[in-house]
Order: C-alpha cells, then structure tokens, then sequence
C-alpha cells in the first residue's frame, strides 16, 4: 500500500493519497486546492487517480475535488446526505471501495456536518491498517458542532450525532487502529487539536477530553464550550464547496501593475493587500494597505479581514506573487487583478504614496496610557484571553473585527495587540483602512507586556 499524508502548516489541513501498489489504483482524501503534489506523487508511483473522496463539505478551506477530477479524470464522492451543483458519487454507510488488496470502509459519521463521513482504511489483514476521521475525531479533540447554526441546524442537535458517530462508530475500532485526521493545532475547527498529525484509537481513549465516559448531554456542553470564533469566510467556503466554481490555474502570474494604477483600483474598492513582513510593512507601505504576513496563517487571517469577492492587489516579496495568490486561492479568494513589480523600488519612486505605521513597545504603551486616554483593542481569541489581558482592553477576536469595527471610536487614540505582534499588525492596518486616524500596535504582545510587568 502507498499511504501519505499530506499536511499543509498554513491551515493546519491534511490530506490523504492512498494507492494499491499491485493495481496502482489510487484515491486522494480532502486534497487542498493546487493538486500539483498529488499529482506528481501518483506519477511518481506509477498510480492512477480514481477517486476523490470528501469527508465532508468543508468550511476552512476550498478543496481541490474539481481541480483532481479535471487533470485525472477522477469520481467524486461524498457521503450519501451531501448534495452538490456537481456530479456526486454517493457513498453508503458500510460501502466498501476494492483498490486491489487495499480496501477503503465508509462509515457515516455525522456531528461536524450532517454529511460527515469517515473512512477505515483496510491492508489485506484481520485488522484495519488506520482510519482516516475528517473533522469528527482529531487528535486531542473532536469536531466543533456549532458551524452550521445558520443553516438551521442546531449544534445540540449535532452535538448529539457526534456522540452516537465516536462511540458508536469509531471508538469500536480497534486499539490499534491508527487514526489520521484532517487537522491539526491551529484549526478553527475544534478547540484542543494536538501538534501531532497521527494517533491511535487507544491513545485517544486514554487522553482525549471528548471520549472520557460521560453523558450525552455532558458531552454536549463540553465540546461546544470555549470554541474560538471561526474567520468570517468560514461560511463562504462552506458554500463554495458545494458549487460547481472556476478551476485554479495555479501557474498563473497576476500582472504587474504601477502605484498610479493600484491606488486608481484603490479608490474604486480594490484591496491592497501587502504580504511582507510586519516590521518591513511599519517602514513603508501603501496608504490603506492591510498587511498580512505570509510567514504566518495568511491565508485564514485574509479571510477574517477582507470580504470574500473582493478584488485584490497583492504586494510581496519579489518572487512569491505566484505564491501568494495560490495561497489565497485555497481559501477561494480568486479576485487578485495584479502585483506590484519590485515594490522597494516603486515606493522609493512614488514617496508620495507612501507612509509608515506605527508600533509601539510597552514603555511607549504605558506612557500613551498615562497621558490620556487609550483605545486598547485585544485582537485574541477567547481561549487566550480568558488566562488575562491589559487592564480595559475591548476584546475582538481578530477573525471579528469586520463586524465589530463600527462598536470602536475612529476618531480615539487606538493600540492593537495580539499574543505576539503578527495578528495585531493585521487588525491595525485593517483599522487605519478603515479610517481610524491614529492606530499603533504593540510589539511583542500580550507576551511582552506581562514580562514588563514581572
């Protein structure tokens, strides 16, 4: 058996190829949008792609079961309660694919979504070889059940076919059973996910908070308490999954484009969305930028911040506009109209346009607040707020902050922070385009405020 898993950092997300060595028939599980890897993996292997199957429709990124079926010619399927715009091979509870001697088992296993499936991954022995468990059981945690509340589906009432799907379908596995899920530490999708990417159902018995012994209804409250707020996109790439969109063409470079034409497209709503570092950033940018790192979790952050269909400006790096806008591609931000060539010698060229931002340390902080009043913003999530923050900070969770920019004073003395200083370049940049005259963020975060504090 070829069995891989392949696990992208950015967004925490795995994905899976697996193939019979002796028929060289393959399927991919849950692949990312560019499916370059996938398919040079399965050549490599002498593999042929026949299927992609879906867990479930996903909500944190756009997957790439329209890009696989395109280059390989591939089915998808999806359990038997999903419905899409396109062709769908339903996929009974029980149903068994023969790759050869490897065997995939479908099991239904609502909770995440009511569509949720999991597959048992069988290698000719007595014993299944693993399970791969989508967003239902995840190593330490388990799928949140609360995404769908504005689809009428109440998360009691998938809290509940959660339950019945891990005891009822998982946890009778065997104890050596591996277990492969779609995420990992960092996922909105749950609230407690390891940094491990692989597990046993043992373990899990032995150490997951979510299969201990407990009631339904203890269960329940436990699994959706304390969730962090999920990015905005959340449900835009629910839907988008489910449609039949525009293929990625991921080689595709947007055009060059001079600040003249940028800040034209600019006042016509365009969104600059500038990719470098943030200390790079706070020395020279284009006014109304949003800066978004690419060294972090760019592209779930650009979903928390800029609204799905948006058209997009990227500034980068010289050499990683290709990079940048695949990596927003795979959250199905595809309205990127250009790239600004060679940005240090465009801003040295057009000072005008230019202005820096400002970041502040914690003395700086502490003085601001002794002179008057401060506007404090703590751009953390709920989980990481409820351990302290500075004194009168108004919490918004980054992946928020659009729909609470009208609950804060444009016009007050504003410092943004986060955990360490990458979010809270973010959300100031998202402020000052916002209009808000006087923004600041502080370097090194909460972190560096309380070691001041001693």
């Amino acid at each position: 058996m070829i069995f891989e898993q392949h696990y992208l950092e950015c967004l925490s997300q795995a994905s899976y190829l697996i193939g019979d060595e002796g028929t060289g028939r393959a399927v991919v599980v849950d692949p990312r949008r560019d499916v370059a890897p996938y398919l040079e993996s399965a050549a490599e292997h002498g593999l042929t792609i026949e299927m992609v199957i879906e867990t479930h429709f996903h909500a944190d990124f756009l997957s790439g079961h329209l890009e696989l079926a395109a280059a390989t010619g591939a089915e998808i399927a999806y359990g038997s309660r999903a419905d899409a715009e396109f062709d769908i091979r339903p996929l009974a509870h029980g149903e068994r694919i023969d790759l050869g001697t490897v065997e995939l088992e479908i099991r239904h296993t609502p909770g995440h979504t009511p569509e949720s499936i999991s597959i048992v991954v069988h290698d000719g022995g007595d014993a299944p070889y693993g399970v791969l468990t989508g967003d239902t059981l995840f190593i330490g945690d388990v799928g949140r059940p609360d995404l769908l509340a504005s689809r009428g589906v109440t998360s009691d009432d998938l809290g509940s076919m959660l339950y019945d799907s891990l005891h009822e379908q998982l946890m009778t596995l065997p104890d050596a059973t591996r277990v492969f899920p779609a995420h990992g530490a960092g996922s909105a999708c749950g609230k407690n996910l390891s940094t491990e990417t692989t597990s046993t159902i043992g373990d899990q018995r032995t150490s997951n908070y979510a299969v201990a012994p407990m009631s339904r209804e203890e269960f329940v409250a436990v699994v959706t308490d304390g969730q962090s707020a999920p990015p905005a996109y959340f449900s835009f790439d629910a839907n988008l999954n489910r449609e039949n969109r525009p293929l990625l063409d991921e080689d595709l470079l947007p055009p060059a484009m001079t600040i003249d034409e940028i800040v034209r497209a600019q006042r016509q709503g365009t969104v600059v969305l500038d990719t470098r570092d943030p200390n790079e950033f706070a020395v020279g940018h284009l006014l109304g930028a949003i800066n978004i790192g690419l060294a972090g979790r760019y592209a779930e952050f650009a979903g928390g911040v800029i609204q799905p269909g948006a058209s997009i400006v990227l500034v980068t790096d010289v050499g990683m506009e290709t990079e940048a806008k695949n990596r927003l591609a795979r959250i199905g931000f595809d309205n990127v109209i250009g790239h600004l060539a060679d940005p240090l010698v465009a801003f040295m060229g057009n000072p005008d346009d230019v202005v820096g931002s400002s970041r502040l340390d914690v003395e700086a902080l502490a003085r601001a607040r002794a002179d008057g009043e401060v506007q404090l913003v703590d751009v953390r999530q709920p989980g990481e707020t409820a351990a302290g923050t500075i004194e009168g900070a108004i919490e918004i969770p980054l992946t928020r902050l659009n729909e609470r920019l009208a609950s804060l004073d444009a016009a007050k003395s504003t410092v943004v922070y986060c955990a360490g200083g990458y979010r809270s370049s973010i959300a100031a940049s998202r402020l000052v385009a916002a209009g808000f005259r006087d923004v600041s963020d502080l370097l090194g975060g909460y972190g560096a405020w309380v070691s001041a504090q001693g």
